[in-house]
């Protein structure tokens, strides 16, 4: 403790001695790390990332020099790597930017770890700080409980997940307009099939389907249910269906599908 405080010692006089208040000097910083933002991203907005990635950094990393502790510079250049497949040097990048911002970008840590990097085990225990200290929160479209209904998924624990997914969904219904949302419906659905509950299962990819009618994931799945219940020929067809509709572009509607396959997505080619 004593060491701390002979640490902040120049600080307190240096704010004595020109009369700034703590508000106004973390004020001031934040002027002076956007003005650093700024400059970075006037250099990199130049270059292409998937194709200069060396100059897309080498941008940043000019502004990381004048102060390396802005979080956002960290977490741009991980970006890339993360699109790029190129995982753990994300990963590194990554965890700069919650050492210096933890508050924004554990959650973001969190649903890169559950949809790019598949280290559900890990994902969990971000997503699990981020309920204990900022509360059940969303990012990306869903909550951090959704996130790890998923994980939990992957782990094969199905009935945490059908849990945390029960739960989701009859929030979503209760609290947001009644909004149900398709994805947050197939994955319930799943959480049954996984489960051979598969009339059950059946009845909540309906509600997905009611909302999203051509989503093929949920009607791959059902026809699955279908042949298990002895269903061949509504099976048969609703799996033609299914694999016809993606041509279209009809599948899990998730904006970062397009860089990752998504839990139990269904890829035709």
């Amino acid at each position: 403790m004593l060491k701390k405080i002979i640490l902040l010692l120049p600080l307190f006089f240096a704010m004595l001695s020109f009369g700034q208040s703590p508000e106004s000097i973390l004020e001031s910083r934040k002027q002076q790390q956007d003005s650093i933002i700024e400059e970075s991203f006037k250099c990199a907005e130049n270059y292409n990332y998937t194709i200069q990635m060396k100059e897309w950094q080498e941008c940043l990393d000019s502004g990381l020099k004048k102060d390396s502790t802005i979080a956002y510079l960290w977490q741009q250049k991980a970006m890339p790597y993360f699109k790029a497949r190129k995982y753990e040097i994300g990963m590194a990048y990554l965890d700069k930017a919650v050492k210096y911002d933890k508050k924004e970008w554990l959650p973001y840590r969190a649903f890169m770890k559950c949809i790019f990097v598949k280290s559900y085990r890990d994902a969990i225990v971000d997503f699990e700080e981020c309920i204990k200290l900022y509360g059940n929160g969303y990012r990306m479209d869903h909550s951090y409980n959704f996130y790890i209904g998923l994980c939990y998924l992957q782990l094969n624990e199905y009935a945490k997940a059908e849990k945390l997914f029960k739960e989701y969904n009859e929030d979503i219904f209760k609290n947001r307009q009644g909004l149900e949302h398709p994805t947050a419906l197939f994955y319930y659905g799943i959480s049954k099939y996984e489960q051979s509950q598969y009339e059950e299962a059946i009845l909540i990819f309906d509600k997905a389907l009611k909302i999203y009618p051509t989503l093929s994931d949920a009607k791959y799945y059902k026809a699955v249910c279908l042949a298990k219940l002895g269903k061949k020929e509504e099976a048969t067809q609703l799996f033609v269906e299914a694999k016809n509709e993606p041509k279209d572009g009809y599948f899990i509607n998730e904006d970062n599908a397009v860089y990752e396959t998504y839990p139990y997505q269904i890829r035709w080619k």
